[in-house]
């Protein structure tokens, strides 16, 4: 067999392998078999859905908890037996909280590590996307975030190597997201919208944590919240515009989108304004300022 016929079966077999037969409609005449095959199948066992939900029911009314509520350690330097005896509701709910945002962020940590080596090795140049740069300073940010959740828990009276409640619905949450940006058949823009998800859910999560620390009157702790709030706040306005100009190249091609961008981010047509946009239209708005007052 000649070279030239050797490429072109090979071709033909990698087009067979990636075609998607997950739809009925590749094969309407078989589709319609099988539909009526299965109205005729009698179901393999007896019953119904009824006796599934009443063994959830049962399992529900039993209250069995996921884990249990962390326990308060005495520091010499934090406050005393009988001071910590009587807030101890109060405080086992922050650690339970900073607990979780701690799983999160050691997991975040992860995730960007995860990414960040995926992008270095990515095959084609991502001109949209983030640069290795961009991620490792998200990366170190989330190990900051990670660090300084472990001092307060400390400095509050709590073990900070405790599992809570809320850290083990956190670290089931994030398993998805982990497993779709270690596979190396996701793309930069699959592996983005998995951020996406990961991020908003951690800026919810350091908004909750801020509000609670206030309430609680750690001051201390609001104000180190609230910073990384705002940082967890940049991070994600980088992933969702990311992921938004790859999938607009990805769709239309490169200037394409930049022009699409340009002509339909303005507030005059009803579009989201962009950094740049909005620049001009505030530099545009106070030279007529000076103007007017001349």
């Amino acid at each position: 067999m000649k070279t030239g016929q050797v490429r072109d079966k090979r071709e033909k077999s990698e087009a067979q392998l990636f075609f998607n037969r997950t739809g009925i409609m590749t094969n309407p005449n078989m589709s319609a078999e099988l539909i009526r095959g299965a109205k005729k199948t009698i179901p393999s066992s007896s019953g119904s859905g009824k006796e599934a939900t009443a063994s959830r029911a049962e399992y529900s009314i039993k209250e069995l908890p996921i884990g249990s509520s962390p326990i308060i350690v005495i520091n010499g330097e934090n406050a005393s037996q009988d001071e910590l005896s009587a807030n101890a509701d109060r405080i086992s709910v922050l650690l339970d909280k900073l607990g979780e945002r701690l799983a999160f962020e050691r997991q975040g940590t992860r995730l960007y590590e995860a990414f960040l080596q995926k992008l270095e090795t990515a095959p084609a140049e991502h001109v949209n996307g983030p640069s290795s740069e961009d991620l490792r300073h998200i990366c170190n940010e989330e190990l900051e975030h990670f660090k300084l959740l472990q001092k307060a828990i400390t400095e509050i009276g709590g073990d900070a190597t405790i599992q809570t409640p809320s850290a083990d619905i956190a670290g089931v949450l994030s398993h998805g997201v982990l497993q779709i940006v270690s596979d190396p058949r996701t793309t930069i823009p699959q592996t983005l919208q998995a951020m996406l998800t990961a991020e908003l859910t951690d800026n919810d999560g350091w908004q909750m944590l801020k509000e609670l620390a206030g309430k609680l009157e750690y001051s201390d702790l609001e104000k180190e919240c609230e910073k990384a709030f705002q940082e967890e706040q940049e991070h994600l306005e980088k992933v969702r515009q990311w992921l938004s100009e790859m999938t607009l190249t990805e769709a239309v091609g490169e200037k394409d989108s930049l022009r699409s961008e340009s002509e339909d981010s303005g507030p005059e047509n009803g579009g989201r304004e962009t950094h740049k946009h909005k620049r001009s239209h505030i530099s545009h708005s106070s030279k007529g300022k000076k103007r007017r007052k001349k």
